[in-house]
């Protein structure tokens, strides 16, 4: 046990002391949060709120009916000509033209700039105007706009979560699949990302003759167990430097986003019409995440999540060992090496169907096979999974993970001191049933 736990350490050491592993900690959360700050960044400073001139000939319109989150509007009395000159230089976007007989040729608008609008911004500029004139043409008609509004009717559902007790908890199932997807993708990258490193470590020092050596005062057994578990360690290491610097960093970038214009119009507005306030904070991301969270058994997440990537990534580095053992080069190994990463890919492809439909037949079986549970049932498991399901899917994890160290072992013990011939998979079949 002491000496598996001084190879351990060894690997441990080594890994973290290298350059390149605080490049990776470093880089990784600063690239995650580029990749989703940066883009709503750019937007933000692009929908800087607008400003539009209306010329008002109909007499229809107040101030107090102009308003929009994205868009400033201010009502002049200069003629058209002079506008069409003035509107740019003075800063404004646009200028628009309603007619004096509005209420009967709505399409006579005109909306005048120096180039073309966006789409948005010309919806923008017509939803209010079509706003104020139905309004008034439903008032003409004699129908109050307390009725129009309530024929206005949104759809909407809220979904709720039952326990067998009875207790009803808001659910969200928006924030169900983007967890699930999360938690898939991180593991799909780590058990490919470790699973390669602890190959790439066998192959390093099997090429150097370094492990003549080791092997000398090890088992080849305790050897391999060693690397994998250092690897892992080293792997949960960077995992929690990527949470705690990723939180930091969108902590930071959340500030940027609270400065910009956009923001500042949309808390605005909410001051003015709280019920819009309302929806906006039922629509807002924030809200997604509290249901989320409440409706989830985060704990239980948490914790399945550490098991399926511990069991997961000793499973597949065991065949990944194995394969570096029976090799003398990274080229060579690249021949096998898609044999052990199938499963995986396999496993993500099959995940993105169990996301559409946790609960179907193939989902199951794909949370019960052991080279695919990992990804799968982590995928499952915000939606909600039965116990006895999440229990067999553990227990034939770790049975899967016994039997592929037991076959990676016998391999390894062979492999590691094979130098200068062909491997081939019949060969390392062959290594299996030796004895000694």
């Amino acid at each position: 046990m002491n000496k598996i736990l001084l190879v351990i350490q060894r690997e441990y050491l080594t890994r973290i002391q290298k350059k390149s592993f605080w490049i990776a900690s470093l880089l990784g959360p600063i690239l995650i949060t580029a990749i989703y700050a940066v883009p709503i960044w750019l937007a933000t400073q692009d929908k800087e709120v607008k400003r539009i001139e209306i010329l008002d000939e109909s007499g229809l319109f107040q101030t107090t009916d102009l308003m929009d989150k994205e868009v400033e509007f201010k009502l002049v009395n200069k003629p058209v000509s002079d506008l069409k000159g003035s509107f740019s230089k003075e800063g404004y976007t646009a200028f628009v033209h309603l007619p004096k007989d509005l209420l009967t040729h709505s399409k006579d608008i005109k909306i005048y700039s120096e180039k073309n609008l966006s789409l948005p911004l010309k919806s923008s500029i017509e939803r209010v105007i079509e706003k104020k004139v139905r309004a008034i043409l439903m008032k003409d008609a004699g129908i109050a706009s307390e009725v129009y509004e309530k024929t206005q009717i949104e759809v909407s559902s809220e979904t709720i979560t039952v326990s067998e007790k009875g207790d009803e908890t808001s659910s969200s199932s928006g924030g169900a699949m983007i967890l699930a997807g999360v938690m898939g993708m991180l593991l799909y990258i780590t058990l490919l990302l470790y699973g390669s490193q602890v190959m790439n470590g066998v192959i390093e020092e099997k090429s150097s003759r370094i492990i003549e050596v080791i092997i000398s005062s090890i088992k080849p057994y305790q050897l391999m167990l060693g690397k994998i578990l250092g690897v892992g360690m080293v792997g949960l290491t960077q995992f929690l430097l990527w949470i705690v610097l990723t939180i930091g960093l969108s902590q930071v970038a959340s500030t940027f986003y609270a400065a910009s214009p956009v923001k500042q119009k949309v808390e605005q507005i909410k001051k003015v019409d709280p019920e819009v306030a309302k929806k906006m904070d039922d629509a807002s991301p924030m809200a997604e995440v509290t249901k989320v969270i409440e409706s989830t058994n985060i704990p239980l997440v948490v914790g399945g999540f550490l098991f399926y990537f511990l069991f997961g990534y000793l499973l597949y580095s065991s065949l990944f060992a194995a394969i570096g053992s029976a090799v003398e080069s990274t080229a060579e190994a690249q021949q096998f090496t898609f044999i052990v990463m199938l499963p995986i890919i396999l496993a993500f492809i099959m995940a993105q169907f169990t996301m559409q439909d946790p609960d179907s037949t193939m989902a199951f079986w794909a949370s019960m096979i052991p080279f695919t549970s990992p990804i799968n049932m982590m995928v499952r498991l915000p939606y909600g999974v039965p116990m006895w399901e999440l229990a067999t899917s553990m227990t034939l994890l770790v049975v899967g993970f016994l039997g592929c160290s037991w076959v990676s072992a016998r391999i390894y013990r062979v492999g590691i001191l094979m130098y200068g011939k062909k491997i081939t998979v019949k060969e390392m079949a062959k290594w299996l049933f030796y004895k000694g």
